[in-house]
C-alpha cells in the first residue's frame, strides 16, 4: 500500500458499493475499506497522526464526481 490523499480516501469511503470496518485499540484507530474481499484502502489514526493508504491501483476504485 502507498500513501494517498485524504480526499481520495473520502471519495472511496463514500461509495456505497464498498464496505468498511473500524477497529480501535487504545490510541490507535484503523478504518479499512473493502471491495468484496479485497482491501483497497485504509486510514490509520495514531494519537494525533493521520495516514491514508491505498493499494497500487486504487485510482480504479475512485468514484466519478460530477
Amino acid at each position: 500500500m502507498k500513501l494517498i490523499m485524504k480526499t481520495e480516501f473520502d471519495n472511496i469511503r463514500e461509495n456505497d458499493n464498498y464496505s468498511y470496518e473500524t477497529d480501535s485499540n487504545g490510541d490507535k484507530q484503523v478504518v479499512k475499506i473493502y471491495c468484496g474481499e479485497l482491501l483497497i484502502a485504509k486510514k490509520v489514526k495514531f494519537k494525533k497522526s493521520l495516514r491514508y493508504f491505498g493499494i497500487n491501483n486504487y485510482q480504479e476504485y475512485l468514484t466519478i464526481q460530477t
